[in-house]
């Protein structure tokens, strides 16, 4: 396992410790019952759950699954609105919304262990299918599990009934035609 693989493994274990320490502080000691349930029961993911209620996905990120959602944060959303020159309303109104939301979606349950084995298989990267049907190049850089080159992944494994949920620091677009 190469030293940098080492590390990013090193900083996801405490990255998961400090989330469920958090979480089991703050009496949450049971598992929510859906990706969905993880976003409105921790601070920091309003912007998200609007714009999931807004583009009509709550009941689908609530069915079975199993699903793995790259969650932007707030201020990632914060973030995105400003260099796309954008407010909140117009991009909750936007009709790309739905497919921006989907790419943030990967089906299945991708536990940060199997992201860093997948990248490891593909000798520094990974690419996942999203939802939204278009792919996600995963990387490692400086220990840190990265989306396309652009999007940090800040905190793993939130685990679900139906999936998971890693807490991204940007908004990730996809790739337009």
């Amino acid at each position: 396992m190469t030293r940098s693989i080492k590390t990013a493994l090193a900083a996801l274990a405490l990255a998961l410790a400090v989330a469920f320490g958090a979480a089991l502080a703050d009496g949450h000691d049971s598992m929510p019952a859906t990706v969905v349930d993880v976003a409105l029961e921790n601070d920091g993911f309003e912007t998200l759950v609007a714009a999931v209620t807004e583009a009509d996905l709550v009941a689908t990120l609530q069915g079975d699954g199993p699903f793995t959602v790259f969650a932007p944060t707030d201020d990632a959303f914060a973030a995105a609105l400003e260099a796309l020159g954008l407010t909140a309303e117009e991009l909750l109104a936007s009709p790309d919304l739905a497919g921006i939301l989907t790419y943030h979606v990967v089906p299945g349950a991708l536990m940060a262990e199997d992201v860093l084995a997948a990248i490891e298989a593909g000798m520094g990267s990974a690419t996942v299918e999203t939802v939204n049907g278009a792919t996600i190049e995963v990387t490692v850089e400086d220990g840190m599990v990265v989306l396309n080159g652009t999007a940090t992944v800040i905190m793993t494994d939130l685990e679900a009934g139906n999936g998971v949920v890693h807490v991204i620091d940007a908004v990730i677009l996809p790739p337009t035609d």
